[in-house]
């Protein structure tokens, strides 16, 4: 899968493995308890081409860095994950190449709903699936409904998503609804969505790309940004743990003053 103009994102074939070993720092934990992360998992093809290997190859290792942030989030206190798995955009790219992404989320998601019960993992995906095939609409209903009582982690699948698309879908809906507001607005974008979301608190890209790629453009209003140049392959759960303890030390305005200016 690829994310948004970026490279290839494989979520598909995820294996189940043993649960990482951390050592959880109390504060960070209870700090970031409610933390929404997003991650925009770019760099899979050029990771595999710099090695003289085919993309595949990349999908592959793209595939265990996002088993092994997925294992690691609940231990950082992190709530909700979203990760983008496949634009809109990747559209534009071979039609057997798209066919074979979508054949292998169908896969993952009979593969990995057992493993996200067990670990009360809630799975959505979001993004269109009026171009996805019936079984594969089949199989994602299956594991939503499954797993809607996850507690530990609400984790989010970006398939075929494109944020202005859903943006355009919420207003659409809301149109001739005469109480407008933002919070409103956000309900019904939510909904469009499916599964519910939350602000982001902290958008990480891998990669070297610096843009947000039509990524949660509504909910990144206020996030804190991270921008990594190493590629997804190669994220691990200590990158994702320097990435929340750094969020934890900046000061959040959202266009007020700092605390001290306040005084």
């Amino acid at each position: 899968m690829s994310v948004g103009g970026g490279e290839s994102n494989m979520l598909m074939q995820l294996p189940v493995l043993e649960k990482p070993v951390l050592h959880d720092h109390p504060a960070l934990h209870s700090a970031a308890s409610s933390l929404h992360v997003a991650i925009i998992c770019d760099g899979n093809g050029r990771w595999a081409t710099s090695r003289a290997l085919p993309r595949s190859a990349g999908h592959r290792a793209g595939a265990e860095a996002a088993r092994r942030v997925i294992r690691s989030a609940p231990h950082l206190g992190i709530h909700t994950l979203t990760l983008f798995a496949l634009s809109s955009a990747n559209w534009k790219r071979p039609p057997a190449e798209v066919a074979a992404i979508l054949e292998m989320l169908q896969e993952y998601l009979v593969a990995e709903t057992s493993h996200c019960l067990d670990e009360g993992i809630r799975l959505n995906i979001i993004g269109r699936r009026d171009r996805m095939p019936a079984t594969l609409r089949e199989a994602i209903a299956d594991s939503e409904a499954l797993t809607a009582n996850g507690k530990k982690l609400h984790l989010r699948l970006a398939i075929d998503y494109s944020a202005r698309h859903s943006i355009f879908q919420a207003a659409s809906k809301f149109y001739k609804v005469t109480a407008l507001s933002s919070e409103a607005f956000s309900d019904v974008l939510a909904e469009v969505q499916r599964g519910g979301s939350t602000d982001v608190d902290l958008l990480i890209r891998t990669g070297g790309e610096q843009r947000l790629s039509d990524f949660l453009l509504w909910e990144c209003a206020f996030a804190e940004f991270s921008f990594l140049p190493k590629r997804w392959p190669d994220f691990t759960p200590q990158d994702l743990r320097d990435a929340v303890k750094d969020f934890e030390h900046r000061e959040r305005t959202r266009g007020g003053l700092p605390c001290e200016a306040a005084l």
